[in-house]
């Protein structure tokens, strides 16, 4: 047996030999996906990483799909292939017919686990398929008419805090702050049955939120490290949690080290949370009296499951912040965006303002779950924003083994023969564009990425319907489909169309007389900031009283 220090001495050999045997692998030996037109190698070493995950990524992005197609070839850290995805039928295979083989990235499922624990985020198989059954009730179209009233009462205070800054008159206010603190504060209600942040200009930020908070822009800051550290811990297993957190302790990264103490704060936080409703129901044999927040109805049906169904203590708690954090941040970015858009298009802004204030002198009273419904500008507006403005504008996937990803349309390839699928090898990342085909003029018509909140008050176009695009929400890829759907979408929707019932009757927004455009950071959920140089994300607007 050798020597640990002998062990040592062969890292390096056996690291030189991996990236060897990748390096004659990939500049060697051709691959399928060489067929496939794409733009030519930009960098040796990062191929083309840089532009893709860029801040400023969208004219690149779209670039891809106008010079391209639906299916593109990319190059990714030295030479491995990428396949860059916006096609109805590939999607369909992806997400649906194949979802077993396009699967989450190891990259994500890593970052994942690392940071939120097994929950439904960081979870394959028949594990994820168990969680979700067993989160389904929870997210429930009954259970959502439960929330409604939680929605406004929450809602209430933000008016309450607009009111305040507007006494004198208008006044410039960072909208994405409030936003976000409404969104968690909706959140914290809805789903763990208690205030963490109560919207007001007084209160102290609790430890939990300060956390959610700093987590998207923290993860940011580790992009590389997720892609090749954790998603290879992931992949092979590496360590025992206890050992990986004790290596993680040892890098030198400001951002990993922040990032740890996040990661601390939301688990001592969510632990005390499950504990404290588990004693609940071990001495009154229900959760906080019967409460209807998600996590006490999670832990109900958990409770009265079988031992085959069941989910063990650390995955429920995993649940908390996974829930907390996707509620939020999606949230908070679509409502952010559909103020700014709002106060870029004032004739738009009237037309809502109109209905909703017709509505409100119709009922006199709050709006239940179908009278929200009811509203089709509302509507309009929400689903055009999410169309056009997706807050994850593209999401990855990786292959687990080879697959046969058929196309919508003949595809022409680099020899201008015409092919109608590709093979996919095992291990390939696969990048879905989400923006792509929720704006693709072949279905949406030449106007695709303007924003017209007009088009959903009309028919849905015959190629859109004849595509079968596989979302689970509007013909869109928003929320994605298949069994990794974004299980809480219509939480999302119900929680924007409440707070701008509300803020739309009361306000008015418009753009600030600043030379500084908002700069919408295109990496990972897709945040606004005043230019593209500042670090602290903002959306400042002018906000004045409606007319009563």
């Amino acid at each position: 047996m050798l020597a640990p220090d002998s062990l040592l001495k062969l890292v390096p050999s056996v690291l030189v030999a991996f990236i060897g045997w990748n390096l004659v692998r990939r500049f060697v030996f051709p691959s399928p996906l060489d067929k496939l037109p794409g733009p030519p190698l930009s960098s040796f070493i990062a191929g083309h990483l840089p532009q893709m995950f860029s801040p400023d990524g969208w004219g690149f992005h779209r670039s891809l799909v106008e010079k391209y197609g639906r299916v593109v070839r990319l190059y990714g850290f030295l030479r491995a292939r990428i396949l860059y995805v916006s096609d109805p039928k590939a999607l369909h295979h992806i997400f649906i017919k194949d979802q077993h083989i396009f699967e989450e990235s190891n990259a994500i499922l890593g970052s994942n686990n690392a940071i939120f624990g097994e929950g439904l985020l960081a979870t394959l198989g028949e594990t994820h398929k168990k969680q979700r059954r067993m989160l389904n009730p929870v997210f429930s179209i009954k259970q959502m008419r439960t929330m409604i009233p939680k929605f406004f009462a929450v809602t209430y205070d933000l008016r309450d805090v607009l009111l305040r800054k507007t006494v004198d008159g208008p006044q410039q206010v960072d909208m994405l702050t409030w936003t976000t603190r409404t969104a968690l504060e909706i959140v914290a209600q809805a789903v763990l049955g208690q205030s963490f942040d109560p919207v007001s200009e007084t209160h102290e930020e609790h430890p939990y939120i300060s956390a959610m908070k700093l987590l998207g822009p923290t993860g940011r800051q580790l992009l590389m490290f997720r892609q090749f550290v954790l998603a290879n811990v992931y992949k092979y297993n590496i360590g025992t949690p206890r050992i990986q957190r004790f290596l993680l302790g040892l890098v030198p990264s400001k951002a990993l080290q922040r990032m740890r103490g996040l990661v601390d704060v939301m688990y001592e936080t969510s632990l005390s949370i499950f504990e404290a409703k588990k004693k609940a129901l071990a001495e009154s044999g229900d959760v906080c009296g019967g409460q209807d927040d998600f996590l006490s109805v999670l832990m109900r049906e958990n409770a009265k499951a079988s031992e085959e169904d069941k989910l063990p203590d650390h995955q429920v708690v995993a649940q908390i912040s996974t829930i907390m954090f996707a509620a939020m941040d999606t949230t908070s970015s679509a409502l952010s965006r559909i103020l700014h858009l709002l106060a870029e298009h004032p004739e738009v802004q009237d037309r809502l303002h109109a209905e909703i204030r017709g509505n409100v002198k119709r009922s006199g009273g709050e709006p239940d779950y179908d009278q929200l419904s009811a509203l089709p500008y509302l509507d309009a507006v929400i689903r055009e924003t999410l169309r056009v403005h997706p807050p994850i504008a593209s999401l990855p996937r990786e292959t687990r083994k080879d697959a046969l990803l058929p196309f919508s349309e003949p595809v022409k390839a680099t020899d201008g023969q015409y092919i109608s699928e590709v093979l996919v090898p095992k291990s390939t990342l696969v990048v879905v564009s989400i923006k792509a085909i929720n704006t693709d003029p072949g279905m949406w018509g030449a106007d695709a990425h303007e924003w017209k909140p007009e088009r959903w008050l009309a028919p849905i176009p015959e190629a859109v319907v004849e595509a079968r695009v596989p979302g689970v929400y509007s013909h869109l890829m928003t929320f994605i489909g298949g069994g990794r759907a974004c299980i809480g979408f219509k939480f999302s929707e119900m929680e924007m169309k409440v707070i701008l019932y509300v803020i739309i009757d009361l306000f008015r927004f418009s753009l600030p007389n600043s030379k500084e455009p908002i700069f919408w950071n295109m990496i990972g959920i897709s945040t606004p900031f005043v230019n593209k140089d500042e670090l602290r994300p903002a959306l400042p607007l002018v906000v004045s009283r409606a007319d009563m």
